[in-house]
Parts: C-alpha cells; sequence; structure tokens
C-alpha cells in the first residue's frame, strides 16, 4: 500500500512539474493535474493537501536534485577549478533538460503568486562555489589575493543571469554554450598564472562525460 501511495504521489508530481513549467502557477489548477495523470482530485488533494502544497513539492524536489551533483563532483579527483567548471555545466543541462528543475524555476519566477513559504533560492549554490573556491585557493589555483565569498557570489549571479538571458532568447536550447562562454571571460581572472581556461574547460567536458549515466535522473 504504501509503495502504491509513493507511486502515486511521484506521478502526480511529475504531471504537475510539466503543467506548472508550461503554465506556470496561476494557469494550472488541480483538475488540470487530475486530468493529465488520470488521478481524481482527491487523490491529489490527500497527498498534497492544495495547490500551493503540490507546487511547494515540484519546488522542494527541484531543490532535492542538487547535493548529489554537488557531492559527486566535490569528491572526485581532478583539478578544483575543472571540477566546479565541470559542475556548472551540469547543472546547465538539468536546467535545460530536467522538468522538475525547470519547473521549479518557473515557479520561484512566480512566488508571489503562491501563498505559502517556499525554499530560499541561490545561498546553497553561493555556500558551495565559495567551498570550492576556498579548496582551489588550498591548491594553489586560484589567483592571488581572490576572496573565495566574493567571488562565489558573483560567480553565482552571472551563472544565473546567463540561464534567464538563456531561457529568454531560445529556452535554454543554447545554455551550455553560453556557460561556456561565460567561462572563458571568468577564468583568466580566477585561475593563478599562467592563466589556460580552455584547458580548464577541456578537462572539465571530460570530467563532465566521464560522469554521464551515473547519475541517473530522478
Amino acid at each position: 500500500m504504501q509503495e502504491r501511495a509513493e507511486a502515486t504521489r511521484r506521478a502526480v508530481l511529475a504531471t504537475a512539474a510539466v503543467l506548472f513549467e508550461q503554465h506556470g502557477y496561476v494557469g494550472t489548477s488541480i483538475s488540470d493535474v487530475a486530468r493529465t495523470s488520470g488521478y481524481t482530485s482527491g487523490a491529489i488533494y490527500f497527498h498534497f493537501g492544495s495547490k500551493e502544497g503540490l507546487a511547494r513539492s515540484v519546488l522542494e524536489a527541484h531543490f532535492a536534485e542538487w547535493p548529489r551533483y554537488v557531492e559527486r563532483w566535490e569528491s572526485q579527483d581532478a583539478p578544483v577549478l575543472d571540477r566546479l567548471v565541470g559542475l556548472s555545466l551540469a547543472v546547465a543541462r538539468e536546467f535545460r533538460d530536467n522538468v522538475i528543475v525547470r519547473a521549479g524555476n518557473r515557479l520561484w519566477s512566480e512566488r508571489k503568486t503562491i501563498p505559502v513559504s517556499l525554499p530560499r533560492p541561490f545561498v546553497g549554490w553561493i555556500d558551495v562555489t565559495a567551498r570550492m573556491l576556498t579548496a582551489a585557493a588550498d591548491a594553489g589555483e586560484l589567483a592571488p589575493g581572490m576572496d573565495p565569498e566574493r567571488a562565489a557570489r558573483v560567480l553565482v549571479s552571472s551563472f544565473f543571469g546567463t540561464h534567464t538571458v538563456s531561457d529568454a532568447l531560445n529556452d535554454r536550447r543554447n545554455v551550455e554554450e553560453a556557460v561556456t562562454d561565460l567561462w572563458l571571460m571568468l577564468l583568466p581572472g580566477l585561475q593563478s598564472a599562467p592563466t589556460d581556461p580552455v584547458r580548464c574547460l577541456e578537462g572539465a567536458r571530460a570530467l563532465l562525460e566521464a560522469s554521464r549515466g551515473r547519475i541517473a535522473p530522478v
């Protein structure tokens, strides 16, 4: 019985994510989710309580995607900056291809229309980036005098700004290329001399391809 309930919950959540990503919070109703998923409105209310609860669950699933990525990329045996760049490219792919991530991103952008408390974005990414930049500094990879926490705030702001522009212009189809261009601009200022952004990106892409399939999408 518990397995069946969990399967129902996952199926409803997946359907809701598609509809929220396509139509937004206001444009999606419980009836829409019921009709598309094949489950009754009563079953949806039983599992999520309300449309607000359903939206919050999609957002929580969005944020739950990231710890496994962070753990994997922080633990790899490779230069720290290669791993940081590789992590950013992996995340870019998820924002492009993963409907839970895309739906969570849209719901957060519409947060003022959702009358529930929602998780805070960005702070976790700033902490992770600062931690990796600190490790890069300890390994001699970071430019002398670089403040990891300050650099982390700039990197995260730039990364998500790149996502926003890519989403607005072509539905994130070129987001991986846009993030690559961002790193080509930023790495020379981050790396200790001699700077070599192309080599770092090549190393990051090699790590990314090696990790393909090891983290199965949820």
